[in-house]
């Protein structure tokens, strides 16, 4: 890895957008830094380090407080809790960080520092820094820049490593119809690699989780689709659960994840691959990571027995094209989209229908994935958008492409004079369909808490300063005709600023999966 750093810099935010944002950033440039002031802008954050922590997003949060004298003297000051207790809110970031460190000593604040990014990279998971008034201007040793932090792996220790990759092959050479199963912590552990040699070189059919999508290169001829159980299409569910060995490469079962826990896969025909362990049925073996087993199976693996497979498509599902109705679906909307979608697109998908909606879109190669399917956090991914975003524009891809429902978009969407000023260009679609529809589904289809205020919401664009044309554009879509007629207009899809389109579906329309992982979630909330 380059030793040049990228940091987001986002100073006394009061709210958690900044953390948001930080967390986008780093899904796309592979670590962020997120800068706060004690106790409120700390406090603020949590939500947002919380739930980087639970998705494996390495950021580095670096909170400014008061000076070590009057932390010493138990001083009253604004933003503590007037106790003169000045460690209750790093305590706090112990549960959700993999190093807390106070950088109380300029003897050691270096190897402090150090160790933090390393282990923030590593781990890929948050980590925790004070830095006190008085030490910002202290002079440290400065001959340690000259040597790069060291962000390479633990190597395996080699003669369990290979037994290891024995036992799998074992496994593989026999099974008749292997698949594969690519989830999110392929993703953050950084296998893609080995994950794509692995899906080229076996020819096995290959599919993603929910949040594992984008992982895999979806144009590969064997690229199935994604699993999730009950959620999944039945061909998808069909082909991975009749399989009589899966290999699992960095997942997490989360219920959203699972749509409602509805895997189907026997531990006795699944091998886990881990950033810390691989699991062979039910033997595990601890501190063995899977770069290196992965690695050394697509050197030694040789031909397998793959079964008959299926390739996927992206056209429209067949009662849609053939319907004259004008109303725009999430049936029709997700597999439309997949012909606009352009390779090394950035697609941001919000806590709610857009999440679900996804998995119906087949990726060009190279598009990246941005989702919090295991935090969930409301408005999440608009913050989110701002970071990779500016990511995106450091590293030159071109368009950054959000979609979010009009009840998340509320929470965050300030968020959008940050892009606005940072002349960012992300496409915005916001999802109008009054309201959390998602909630609707798992309680409450005609509950008032899952109705909310109707609002303009293109004409936030101007209030918070974009100038139409100039700096900014804004559309209204309310039918097919009319989102075929923004797929065509070459300026749009150019990305030449920031774009906000309010995009109008029905109230109690859903993607099927979230209809389905709504049911389970209901059958397993009523169990005792």
């Amino acid at each position: 890895m380059s030793t040049t750093r990228h940091y987001i810099n986002l100073t006394n935010s009061l709210f958690p957008l900044p953390g948001y944002a930080a967390d986008g950033y780093a899904r796309i440039k592979g670590i962020s830094a997120l800068v706060t002031t004690f106790g409120v802008g700390e406090l603020s954050a949590i939500n947002a380090i919380a739930g980087a922590y639970s998705e494996y997003v390495p950021v580095v949060h670096i909170v400014g407080t008061p000076s070590t004298l009057s932390q010493a003297d138990g001083m009253l000051l604004h933003h503590t809790l007037g106790n003169g207790d000045f460690n209750v809110f790093s305590n706090m970031f112990r549960h959700v960080s993999c190093v807390v460190s106070m950088l109380n000593d300029p003897h050691e604040a270096a190897t402090l520092i150090d160790n933090a990014i390393r282990e923030c990279y590593v781990k890929s998971r948050p980590v925790y820094l004070t830095l006190p008034i008085d030490m910002v201007q202290q002079k440290v040793e400065g001959e340690r820049l000259r040597t790069p932090i060291d962000l390479s792996f633990p190597l395996n220790e080699q003669e369990k490593e290979n037994y290891v990759v024995d036992v799998v092959l074992k496994y593989l050479h026999v099974a008749k119809n292997p698949v594969i199963v690519v989830d999110a912590c392929a993703i953050r552990h950084r296998v893609l690699d080995e994950v794509h040699q692995l899906a080229e070189t076996s020819g096995s059919p290959t599919f993603v989780t929910p949040m594992g999508k984008g992982a895999v290169n979806e144009t590969l001829p064997n690229y199935g689709g994604v699993y999730a159980g009950d959620g999944s299409r039945a061909s998808v569910r069909d082909r991975v659960e009749s399989s009589d060995l899966v290999l699992s490469i960095g997942s997490i079962k989360s219920d959203f994840n699972t749509a409602g826990f509805t895997y189907r896969i026997s531990q006795l025909s699944t091998i886990d691959f881990h950033s810390t362990y691989v699991r062979v049925k039910y033997s595990e073996y601890p501190s063995v990571r899977m770069n290196g087993v992965l690695r050394k199976i697509i050197a030694r693996m040789g031909r397998l027995n793959i079964g008959a497979g299926f390739k996927p498509n992206n056209t429209l599902p067949a009662v849609e094209p053939e319907s004259s109705a004008q109303t725009i679906t999430h049936a029709w909307f997700w597999p439309r989209m997949s012909q606009w979608l352009r390779p090394k697109d950035i697609v941001i998908t919000e806590t709610g229908t857009a999440n679900f909606g996804i998995w119906e879109t087949l990726f060009p190669a190279d598009v990246t994935a941005i989702s919090q399917v295991l935090w969930g956090s409301i408005g999440y991914a608009t913050g989110a958008c701002q970071g990779a975003a500016l990511a995106a524009k450091e590293l030159g891809i071109n368009r950054t492409i959000l979609f979010t429902g009009d009840g998340s978009f509320q929470l965050t969407a300030q968020e959008l004079s940050t892009m606005i000023r940072h002349e960012l260009k992300p496409i915005v679609f916001v999802i109008c369909n009054d309201g959390y529809t998602i909630e609707r589904y798992i309680h409450g289809m005609d509950a008032a808490y899952n109705d909310i205020q109707i609002w303009k919401y293109k004409d936030l664009v101007a209030v918070f300063g974009g100038v139409e044309d100039k700096t900014a554009r804004t559309f209204q879509v309310r039918s097919k005709t009319e989102v075929e007629a923004l797929f065509s207009d070459k300026e749009f899809s150019a990305a030449p600023f920031l774009q906000l389109v309010e995009l109008y579906m029905p109230k109690e329309d859903a993607p099927l999966a979230l209809k389905l992982t709504a049911e389970a979630n209901t059958r397993n909330n009523a169990k005792a």
